[in-house]
């Protein structure tokens, strides 16, 4: 009988018992795997469905060009569309030549469409320009690069990143054109465009043309605005503040205030006529420097005429007017000076353009055309009727000149020579010059009187005349007293002599009344004569016998 406590150890010095048999361990059968390595068979499934995910989700891989990489950084820089994120910064390096450098971003695959040629990349920063103040939000969520899808059809992968955001995305409504102008101004990219004071648009770009003779300016007008842009449009700069003086009093024109400081353009079609048909895409205008000149009817081709000066041209410059009785015909395009060998002296040469089709708009018969036989003849007719070429004041604050063209019929004779190139037009002095000219000659005569030899001559005179003056002082004087006072003492008697009750006046009286009554009798017997003449021979009628 088995004990169940296990068998009794042997007692000290007792036999051994019998050994026992080893159990037999039978293992049950299991067809499940441990839960251990689910949690690891899970991982593994679920980083093979992200990796076939970001396989499948990725889109096209591009590198970008900047000329720096000043606030991106590589897995933290994203890639934004409207405010979207499309895509990531993932990796920035040096280019080759270390000019710049050169950001791969990796596009998601909603993004494949920023592929192509014609798309447009740029960091968002902070900035201030012409069209105000933007990148704002970058100042707490750092910067980030935009982009603008373009329209091409063929793929890209490399790209030239922008330095600044552009003016205008594609996907905005409008149209956009090109003027052609001397020079660029104040505008930039970002300057506003006006139509009737109201902002219609912007510039886009600009560059120098190739001659270097001008510049070439891009602009944009939104819709639905560009409908006001017609083949008879013009556009001028609108930057700054024009103040005109005129006999209305001052008048100051801007189109904005923001004009004043960052400039601006304008555009509009004449006054009184039609706009015309809408201009075309990428339409090509010329830009005015202000608005009258936009507005002036085309001048045509210009007459280079040169003017021979014998005076200072201090005050005239460049682009000075010339006038014909108030009609400004042209401009001074250059001023020189030369010296005669001949008559050692100087002549001042001014060159001016003339623009006959602005005087003959307003003729009332039409003008011949320039360069012909007839403008010819016309013109050495109007030279042999004293036209001449005047310089004269403009302003006499400033003392700026101008030119003046006008008729002086007694003007001396000139002769013009019209093969000439440039035609030479006589000239005449204006009057202030003519009375410079006089004040200089009678100051020529005056040098020629001996002032000195006739102060000596008038100082000896005033010597003898002092001793004269002294010799009637001392010896005439006195003399002269005495008879003056035998005169007075001569007129005195007279005065008692001539008065009313002296006796001379009494006897003066009394022999008066006698020649009186003689006088009477006379005139009595005169009368009595004439009526009876024959009375001197036979005597009164009461005496004959």
């Amino acid at each position: 009988m088995n004990n169940p406590k296990g068998p009794t150890p042997p007692s000290a010095g007792g036999p051994l018992p019998p050994e026992l048999p080893e159990p037999e361990i039978v293992r049950p059968k299991r067809w499940l795997p441990s839960l251990v390595w689910i949690v690891p068979l899970v991982a593994a499934l679920i980083g093979i469905a992200l990796v076939v995910k970001s396989v499948v989700d990725r889109g096209p891989t591009v590198t970008i060009s900047f000329a720096n990489a000043e606030g991106l950084e590589p897995g933290k820089t994203k890639v934004k569309y409207k405010d979207v994120d499309i895509g990531s910064v993932r990796a920035i390096k040096l280019s080759p030549n270390l000019s710049h450098v050169l950001v791969t971003v990796e596009l998601t695959k909603d993004a494949e469409a920023f592929a192509v040629k014609d798309s447009r990349f740029w960091v968002v920063r902070p900035r201030i320009g012409a069209s105000g103040v933007s990148g704002l939000s970058t100042l707490l969520s750092g910067s980030y690069i935009g982009a603008d899808a373009g329209r091409s059809k063929d793929s890209a992968t490399d790209f030239i990143g922008l330095e600044a955001p552009p003016a205008v995305t594609i996907d905005e409504k409008g149209h956009r054109y090109t003027l052609h102008s001397d020079t660029l101004g104040s505008l930039d990219i970002g300057t506003p465009i006006f139509f009737r004071r109201i902002q219609v648009g912007q510039v886009t770009g600009y560059s120098l043309d190739k001659d270097g003779t001008g510049v070439t300016v891009q602009v944009f007008v939104s819709a639905p605005y560009d409908q006001y842009v017609g083949t008879n449009t013009r556009w001028w700069h609108a930057s700054g503040v024009n103040v005109q003086l005129d006999s209305s009093g001052i008048k100051v024109d801007t189109q904005s205030l923001a004009t004043i400081v960052v400039g601006g353009l304008a555009f509009q079609s004449p006054p009184g006529k039609p706009l015309g048909p809408q201009a075309p895409e990428n339409a090509t205008f010329n830009l005015a420097d202000n608005e009258t000149d936009a507005m002036r009817e085309p001048d045509g081709a210009p007459v280079r005429v040169v003017m021979y000066f014998n005076q200072s041209l201090r005050g005239l410059s460049v682009g000075a007017p010339v006038d014909f009785r108030g009609i400004v015909l042209g401009q001074v395009t250059d001023i020189g000076i030369e010296y005669d060998p001949k008559e050692h002296n100087f002549a001042m040469p001014v060159t001016v353009d003339l623009y006959p089709l602005r005087l003959s708009r307003r003729a009332h018969g039409e003008a011949p055309a320039p360069y012909t036989p007839q403008s010819r003849e016309l013109l050495r007719r109007l030279v042999d009727r004293g036209l001449r070429g005047q310089l004269r004041t403009g302003n006499l604050l400033t003392g700026q000149l101008y030119v003046a063209l006008d008729i002086f019929p007694k003007a001396p004779s000139a002769k013009v020579d019209l093969d000439h190139d440039p035609i030479q037009l006589p000239t005449i002095p204006n009057s202030l010059e003519e009375l410079q000219l006089q004040v200089a000659d009678i100051a020529k005569k005056l040098d020629k009187i001996p002032f000195d030899q006739i102060g000596t001559n008038l100082n000896d005179s005033l010597k003898n005349a002092n001793q004269l003056f002294t010799q009637v002082n001392g010896q005439l004087l006195p003399q002269l007293r005495g008879t003056l006072d035998e005169a007075q003492k001569t007129f005195a008697a007279a005065q008692s002599t001539l008065q009313q009750d002296s006796p001379l006046q009494s006897d003066v009286h009394e022999a008066m009344q006698q020649l009186t009554r003689t006088l009477q009798s006379l005139n009595s017997l005169s009368d009595y004569l004439e009526r009876h003449p024959e009375s001197l021979l036979r005597g009164k009628s009461g005496d004959n016998p």
